[in-house]
């Protein structure tokens, strides 16, 4: 399904290029090592990749199985990866799409920022702040659970949150156009998250999750 009909040239410089990027500090207080990189990505290389990919993979509606019934959601997702990335979600197994050049771009300075190789990404497109996603956490049995997730985040400014599995503490900031977080082990063993839906906003986001899929 593609969202939009501009297609301009690829960017061919690093996404590093005249700046120095770093990890941020953990914004966990416990059990979790999670690290927010603001302005990873200028407005403008955002505002490029963003409408690349509208258009350069297939999106579709999510499918879930919830209490037996399938649910199909307002939010579109696609799912890349390399050939032997299938990958199972709420009991729907996605096929991977193959790589396109601007995702390959990005993964491969993800790679570099993180220190980490990846080998699929999981893109979710949001409308607007009608479009959320609940508490769960990143713990498929096929994603390898020491490796990092690489989330990079595109378009309107959205509260994401995190909440503890034990005592229920919760954590929460904004992710901006632009930017990067790091979640790394063991992470997804005690926090779930979740992007909170609001009213406030009116313009769409896509965010990449890359991720190591065990094959």
């Amino acid at each position: 399904m593609a969202l939009a009909t501009s297609t301009p040239s690829i960017m061919q410089s690093s996404l590093f290029d005249s700046k120095h990027v770093e990890c941020g500090l953990n914004i966990l207080p416990k059990d979790g090592l999670t690290e927010y990189v603001p302005n990873l990505l200028s407005e403008h290389e955002s505002t490029h990749f963003m409408r690349r990919l509208e258009t350069s993979v297939v999106w579709e509606p999510e499918q879930l199985i919830m209490f037996g019934k399938k649910i199909i959601t307002r939010r579109l997702v696609a799912w890349v990866g390399d050939p032997n990335c299938s990958y199972t979600y709420s009991g729907v197994k996605k096929i991977p799409q193959a790589w396109t050049s601007e995702l390959l771009s990005l993964k491969n300075q993800l790679e570099e920022l993180v220190q980490s190789n990846f080998n699929s990404c999981l893109l979710n497109f949001y409308h607007d702040g009608d479009d959320g996603m609940g508490w769960h956490s990143d713990d498929e049995k096929e994603l390898d659970p020491v490796a990092p997730i690489a989330s990079l985040s595109l378009g309107a400014k959205r509260k994401f949150a995190f909440r503890h599995k034990h005592d229920k503490t919760i954590v929460s900031l904004y992710l901006e156009n632009g930017s990067t977080l790091i979640m790394r082990s063991p992470t997804q063993q005690f926090w779930q998250h979740a992007l909170l839906k609001t009213k406030a906003v009116s313009s769409p986001r896509i965010n990449l999750t890359f991720r190591k899929i065990l094959t």
